[in-house]
């Protein structure tokens, strides 16, 4: 079970390296390069809200989910006027009112950390909450460059057996997340995923 208060606090005491504070360099160069037309979105594990604005600010329907109160609070006020729906959940367990399919998801860094838990869970919740066809971008850290401290990483052979039933890989790219002042940059992957037909 994921543990909310764990990351409140670190929300809290602004233990959040991930959080750059700008829209992820990735996620802008996938929508568009592929093209990925604006439909409705859903960001899983939004923290405070940085990508799920700018996906609303390229015309899409978003709806983005934390499992941090204190981070969906942050985005909420940060997104005063972007039209996001934002909510405090378990992102393997969203609650009804996230209703779906959705078109388009995104996740910058939420998938490695659930998958140590819940990987099942994650994937099943993924497919409940698409269609065949929808794209997914899933950012993760990347275990051909191990380093503590940093993100969980994960292995090409990782992504291809946990999102094997689903989906299919339509590009698995190599690349660093974007630099936080003072930190050092982490190797990346960038898998954008298409769910399969029923």
């Amino acid at each position: 079970m994921p543990d909310p208060i764990r990351w409140n606090d670190r929300y809290r005491q602004g233990d959040t390296p991930w959080d750059t504070g700008q829209p992820s360099s990735e996620l802008q160069r996938v929508v568009a390069e592929v093209p990925i037309p604006p439909g409705r979105a859903l960001e899983l594990g939004c923290g405070t809200g940085t990508n799920a604005i700018w996906l609303a600010q390229q015309g899409f329907d978003v709806t983005a989910l934390d499992l941090s109160a204190l981070a969906v609070e942050k985005a909420r006020q940060r997104a005063a006027k972007a039209g996001v729906r934002f909510l405090a959940c378990d992102v393997t367990q969203p609650p009804a009112e996230v209703t779906g399919p959705f078109d388009f998801c995104f996740d910058r860094g939420c998938y490695h950390a659930v998958r140590r838990e819940n990987a099942q869970g994650y994937v099943a919740a993924l497919r409940r909450l698409t269609h065949p066809g929808s794209l997914a971008l899933i950012l993760a850290g990347n275990a051909r460059e191990p380093h503590d401290p940093g993100p969980p990483v994960v292995t090409e052979e990782d992504l291809r057996r946990e999102f094997g039933i689903g989906f299919s890989i339509v590009h698995l790219r190599e690349f660093y997340f974007d630099p936080v002042p003072g930190q050092p940059r982490h190797l990346a992957w960038s898998c954008l995923l298409r769910r399969s037909p029923e």
